[in-house]
């Protein structure tokens, strides 16, 4: 890897596989990170419509509970694999991460026992129960205290999600937050060995999925597990540096990049295909900001929270990707039961049939993405 154009190439190649299952392409990702918006489609379905043959707006929700998949904060808050989930939990030190005034022993269990006696709750059939009243939550506003003892749990991973409900989270039990030799909810403590061997296997998967990362990249990255893990947050800057020696790495223009340690054969000539490719804000081609203006050349910012006098791209504008650069983006909306998409170009429209035939061809997959599919 010596110049930006092949690390370009390489980046875009390595991230699409060739279309495969959803429980496949999970898997091989091991998280899809998750958002609640939808415009026109929330942005982990429009991160697997891209690797995952004939998918559909919802798919993920729908089948959810035959996936093998739990929803979690690896990195951020999203889907995980159960492999992956097993080398987070059990969590510990999570004082911090709990509102003051909602956790204590007693409630926890008279929660977990509601909860085990009914297989499966909604949040409004606990709060009914219990009564529990309401607080201050992070950003300021006020919520319930039983929703907030739940997401808590889930945390701990003494809950689960086990399926959606209009978009509400419905809970049942999970033993993936217990040690493996106690009934309790308090940390085992693995001898270093193992302990080391969980936080780099935790780092490799950060890095398959966001890789070619530059050295400032990486540490942020690796810096975000402490979410994942924070009973190890004091150990990552160790693993950071594990993580280096053995990673495969190269400096361009000034800059070192790494990525995972195999060979990366010829996949940067695959990206110099034609495809137009209309992504997700949160897509792990664009998630990592700083590699992105290091990449092509210009700022991405997601505006959703951005006051409208303010925003430059769009609410919810999706970057647009021409064989291996990021030549704009797109706003889309469903207006009388049409796609509608609203184009902006960094510089200008490729004049190429090329653009303008795969342009239609990615719309056109679009509106097949947002019809339903047929279980």
């Amino acid at each position: 890897m010596k110049t930006l154009d092949e690390l370009r190439r390489f980046t875009v190649a390595r991230n699409f596989f060739p279309p495969t299952t959803l429980k496949r392409a999970i898997q091989k990702m091991g998280f899809v990170q998750a958002d609640p918006i939808r415009a026109p489609a929330r942005a982990q379905d429009l991160i697997l419509r891209h690797r995952v043959k004939d998918y559909r707006a919802g798919d993920l929700e729908r089948r959810y509970a035959s996936l093998g998949v739990d929803e979690d904060v690896f990195v951020n808050y999203g889907f995980v694999t159960r492999k992956l989930q097993m080398l987070m939990h059990p969590r510990a030190d999570l004082d911090a991460w709990a509102a003051p005034g909602v956790a204590n022993a007693k409630r926890e269990r008279l929660l977990l026992a509601f909860v085990r006696e009914r297989n499966e709750v909604h949040p409004r059939e606990v709060d009914e129960h219990f009564a529990h009243g309401r607080l201050t939550n992070f950003w300021g506003g006020s919520s319930n205290a039983t929703t907030r003892l739940l997401e808590v749990l889930h945390y701990r991973g003494l809950l689960r999600v086990s399926r959606r409900e209009k978009g509400i989270r419905i809970y049942s039990a999970s033993e993936v937050g217990l040690p493996p030799d106690s009934g309790s909810s308090s940390s085992v403590p693995l001898d270093a060995r193992e302990r080391d061997a969980r936080i780099d296997a935790l780092v490799d998967a950060v890095v398959q999925i966001y890789a070619p990362l530059t050295s400032a990249s990486l540490w942020y990255y690796v810096r975000r597990l402490r979410y994942a893990a924070p009973q190890w947050s004091e150990e990552l800057p160790a693993a950071l540096q594990r993580a280096k020696r053995k990673l495969s790495h190269a400096t361009v223009d000034g800059i070192g990049w790494f990525w995972p340690n195999r060979k990366a054969k010829d996949e940067s000539q695959e990206a110099t295909q034609d495809p137009v490719r209309l992504l997700a804000p949160f897509d792990p081609v664009v998630h990592d900001r700083a590699r992105f203006e290091i990449l092509w050349g210009w700022a991405y910012r997601f505006e959703a929270y951005t006051p409208v006098s303010k925003r430059k791209l769009g609410y919810y504008a999706l970057p647009l990707l021409w064989r291996d650069k990021v030549i704009g983006w797109a706003n889309l909306s469903i207006r009388n039961e049409e796609l509608n998409a609203d184009l902006g170009f960094v510089k200008s429209a490729p004049r190429e049939r090329a653009f303008k035939r795969e342009l239609e061809a990615e719309l056109d997959r679009f509106r097949t993405f947002l019809r339903r599919s047929v279980d």
